[in-house]
């Protein structure tokens, strides 16, 4: 079939005998009532019609819910219905399905039913394609529109092929520059269709999965209709190569390809007896050779040692009373001892590994904020939390009818965002790590003193920090470790915020002539199990860490070891960088490792 493209004539100019106009396209040919919809045998305009069906619907409603509980009220048997009943019954049912009909239709059957891609865009012509009178082909005249050009996979989008060869004679008449051929694809016929059809807008891009049941196929058709929609190349994003099928309905939703990050390891780092090399995440040049630096200080020096100081997930609903005392009235019951035991009976219920350990409140006026504290085994567990904390508010709803729950989270949690409630109060794993660095090892591999070192740490990470207002910012560059090792071993990047928290401490010690250093950070966000963490890339690190899935043995023990691992791997980043501060490198560093070398000058286009 020859299919020829050219932009219709403006819906105000003059259109030939035989042709229709409809939604700025001009079809012609063919047979006008093959293109009428059901819309246009409704008695009134679409608007209205649905305007008069939503009030209808929501009106019985209300009239039928009113009836019923009058009926309560009064002890009347709820089968007796009066004329009225039985008209406001009918009313609903006859409403009820067109609003479904309306609304509904097409995704219960995109989850239902898998029709093959051939059926999906039998109507797709509907509107733009008729077979001509006499005519030996079909030919296709759309309106002008940016996502009529077809973009080839991986290619930049010209806005114009030209065969004049190939031009039908009913289009001659057009303008060169606007005739568009149709460009043979790659794909394959049927996608071909799919993907016309999720550029016009009728098919969804996001059911592509459901309907198609190959994410990979699924991925591709997005990605070849983003690139025609938008005029723009993905010929630089990945698409092979990765399983899709890994991340649906789990980590990442309408995929069009991946992003590389490169991965490095630094170390090895000895912490608490054990070697670990630690994978990072990054693209800033510099930081693995910084960090792989200060590991090697740690380890020459004999290790570091960590302590793991508290291990808990918070979620922090809010709710509101009527009145500040009714608020006030909870607070007490929550935060009495004597009612804890049944309150945690009731929030373990949500999981094998959710246990309660706190709860603290909060008041506003009226409005209360409970922050629930809860161990999470393995998980990072902010879902766990979260159905706990449900199960508590159902249970409260019983002798506190009156309150009305705003939201599981009020931010007092806190999620994703710097707050000194976790800075005192910890959220996730909180761990202080600490090494003596000796003299000669300051000296010979980071290049510098002990007397500089803890000069520069009480100006910069502690008086600096302080002037500036930092809110658990009292470090050098905590925040760039632990971005690299999360984003490796699959945590969630945006809790980088809150598990950066971190205070660097300096101090001389034997007379002088070491170095002791520790860094505590109280909420570090981890886990080894759900989220990113079961995809193979991410997996293949926490494997290299061995720390993979849920321990066993111990629950929890697994995703305590990766918190200790972080702010391990933080102390080497904060030894190597103060380091390089105070003997001047920094900037001669990353002229090093994170510039090219490349003369400019005579790189050729």
């Amino acid at each position: 079939m020859d299919v020829r493209r050219r932009p219709a004539r403006h819906l105000d100019g003059p259109v030939s005998p035989g042709a229709k106009q409809h939604r700025g396209v001009v079809v012609v040919g063919g047979d006008d009532a093959s293109s009428l919809k059901a819309s246009d045998a409704l008695p009134l305009p679409l608007y209205l019609t649905n305007a008069v069906f939503f009030t209808l619907f929501f009106s019985v409603v209300y009239y039928l819910l009113s009836r019923w509980r009058e009926k309560i009220r009064t002890s009347t048997p709820l089968h007796l219905v009066t004329p009225a009943e039985m008209a406001a019954i009918v009313a609903f049912v006859a409403s009820f399905i067109y609003l479904v009909g309306f609304f509904g239709v097409d995704f219960v059957q995109s989850l239902i039913l898998r029709p093959a891609g051939d059926v999906w865009t039998a109507d797709e012509e509907e509107e733009d394609e008729v077979v001509g009178a006499g005519a030996d082909h079909e030919k296709i005249l759309l309106r002008e529109d940016s996502r009529s050009s077809p973009c080839g996979q991986a290619l930049d989008c010209a806005p114009v092929v030209q065969k004049p060869k190939l031009v039908d004679p009913v289009v001659q008449d057009a303008p060169k520059e606007k005739v568009i051929e149709a460009v043979p694809s790659a794909l394959p016929e049927e996608d071909e269709e799919i993907i016309k059809s999720v550029v016009e807008g009728k098919m969804p891009s996001y059911s592509l999965e459901s309907k198609l049941g190959d994410c990979k196929r699924a991925a591709a058709i997005r990605r070849e209709a983003l690139q025609r929609m938008t005029g723009k190349s993905l010929s630089g994003l990945p698409l092979e190569g990765f399983d899709y099928d890994s991340i649906l309905g789990q980590c990442c939703e309408m995929p069009v390809g991946y992003v590389q990050i490169p991965v490095g390891i630094a170390g090895p780092l000895l912490l608490d007896g054990r070697e670990y090399s630690v994978p990072m995440a990054t693209t800033e040049g510099c930081l693995i050779a910084s960090t792989n630096r200060g590991c090697k200080a740690i380890f020459v020096s004999g290790g570091a040692t960590s302590v793991l100081l508290r291990d808990g997930m918070t979620r922090a609903p809010i709710v509101r009373f009527a009145t500040a005392k009714r608020a006030a009235d909870l607070k007490f019951f929550l935060e009495n001892p004597a009612n804890f035991d049944s309150l945690s009976v009731v929030f373990n219920r949500s999981s094998r590994f959710a246990r309660l350990q706190n709860i603290k409140c909060a008041i506003a006026g009226k409005n209360l904020f409970m922050r629930f504290s809860c161990s999470t085994g393995d998980a990072m567990g902010m879902n766990m939390v979260s159905k706990g904390v449900q199960n508590v508010l159902d249970f409260l709803q019983n002798d506190f009818p009156d309150m009305d729950v705003l939201g599981i989270s009020g931010n007092y949690c806190s999620d994703k965002k710097p707050a000194a409630v976790n800075w005192i109060e910890g959220r996730g794993k909180s761990v202080v790590c600490e090494a003596t660095i000796k003299g000669d090892v300051v000296r010979k591999v980071l290049k510098t003193s002990v007397e500089a070192l803890v000069e520069l740490n009480m100006l910069k990470n502690l008086t600096g920090s302080a002037m500036a207002g930092a809110l658990g910012g009292f470090n050098a560059h905590a925040s760039n470790i632990v971005a690299a090792v999360y984003i490796a071993t699959g945590q969630d990047p945006a809790q980088n915020v809150e598990s950066s928290h971190c205070i660097t401490m300096m101090e001389a010690i034997n007379d002088g002539k070491d170095l002791h250093v520790s860094v505590t950070m109280p909420s570090i966000e981890v886990g080894t199990v759900g989220g990113g963490t079961q995809l193979a890339s991410q997996s293949a690190c926490l494997n290299l860490l061995g720390v993979k899935g849920a321990n066993k043995e111990l629950a929890g023990a697994n995703s305590r070891l990766l918190a200790t691992i972080v702010a391990g791997s933080v102390l080497a980043g904060e030894l190597s960088l103060m380091s390089a501060l105070a003997a001047g490198q920094l900037v001669n560093s990353h002229m090093k490792y994170n510039r090219s070398s490349k003369d400019v000058a005579k790189v050729t286009a």
